[in-house]
């Protein structure tokens, strides 16, 4: 499948070393005024380049293709394209009859059986440029009802943050929500990386001011779609929701939120209860692998089954955690955008506000 989403949803397509990757965004109500400096702004805080990222250089600018009109949206269709302008598909020729350890090449043959070894295909986190655009739009949506989702860096490999500040990640070169913490976090991707290896990550995606009632009660339940939303994005091995694995640790007293007329005096369910949001901030950590790509000699088979040894070449995240954090947030965006439309339909007295 290459959508996403139950009435704000989004379709992609494209390939890391094709001409071009997109999306079609359904479900965008007519009237939202499209700012596009912000919608590029995004892409810029995901987009290759620096000294913690791959040296891959794209500009991923956007183009909007059809749904706007005069700078607002018509209630139809969005099309947007980022054309790639960077690939380097000879540095994949090496290996286009082996299986990279730890990447999609493998499962990808065995079912289609065919083998696309430009930088992965579809399975590569290129894809989620489309994603970083397609939330864009929703945040414009929940800028009109004062919902703010943020993200940074919690930790790098066994360096965690000691304080959670969401204002300096948006100024961190590595998204890190620790001022004490982020050169550790920095000087650890570059040790990595001079050694041709790779680290995993954590990110935390924080949800503000959205309403109660959000989340279907059986088979949509909000933190189920946010889970499955981030366990699509690359890399992306477990997911948190509040306290997470953690809840094992204490007693149902010491987890239970217990309610005062002031509202929750606990946020142990990271905002949702019984799959629906209930007032508080929504809090979801994601859980990165260390990028499969790394510059060492490992063991494999190629495509006949013989037993071959991969040498990677090209450019590579030392630790995708740094840009999968904006992946999240956007992913985190669209899913609440969605949530807030379906929700529209939970009472009788929501259609009579429209339509009597």
């Amino acid at each position: 499948m290459n959508s996403f989403g139950e009435i704000f949803r989004f379709t992609s397509f494209g390939e890391s070393h094709g001409k071009a990757i997109g999306c079609i965004v359904d479900g965008v109500p007519a009237g939202i005024k499209i700012d596009m400096d912000f919608i590029q702004s995004e892409l810029n805080r995901r987009k290759p380049g620096g000294r913690y990222a791959t040296a891959r250089k794209e500009a991923d600018e956007v183009e909007i293709l059809s749904g706007v009109f005069e700078g607002v949206t018509t209630g139809t269709s969005i099309a947007m394209i980022i054309f790639n302008t960077n690939q380097k598909s000879r540095d994949y020729t090496n290996i286009q009859d082996l299986f990279r350890p730890g990447h999609a090449d493998f499962t990808y043959y065995r079912k289609y059986g065919v083998r696309d070894y430009r930088g992965g295909g579809r399975s590569s986190a290129r894809e989620t440029a489309t994603r970083v655009a397609t939330g864009a739009i929703a945040k414009l949506i929940l800028r009109e009802l004062n919902i703010e989702v943020l993200s940074g860096v919690q930790r790098v490999g066994d360096i965690k943050s000691s304080e959670i500040n969401f204002e300096f990640a948006k100024k961190s070169e590595i998204y890190s929500l620790s001022p004490k913490d982020e050169e550790a976090q920095k000087s650890k991707i570059l040790e990595v990386k001079e050694a041709h290896n790779s680290v995993g990550g954590v990110s935390l995606v924080k949800i503000k001011n959205a309403p109660i009632g959000l989340g279907e009660p059986i088979y949509y339940k909000l933190d189920a779609v946010l889970a499955e939303a981030m366990m699509g994005i690359n890399g992306v091995k477990a997911v948190d929701i509040g306290d997470g694995r953690e809840v094992v640790l204490g007693s149902g007293f010491e987890n239970n939120d217990q309610i005062s007329v002031q509202g929750f005096k606990s946020n142990h369910s990271g905002g949702i209860l019984g799959g629906i949001s209930n007032g508080e901030d929504i809090d979801v950590k994601i859980y990165f692998k260390p990028t499969p790509s790394i510059f060492l000699a490992q063991e494999t088979v190629d495509i006949h089954n013989q037993d071959a040894i991969c040498n990677l070449k090209g450019r590579h995240d030392p630790c995708i955690a740094v840009r999968g954090s904006i992946v999240a947030e956007a992913m985190a965006a669209i899913v609440v955008a969605d949530m807030l439309l379906l929700n529209m339909k939970s009472k009788i007295s929501n259609l009579k506000m429209v339509y009597l």
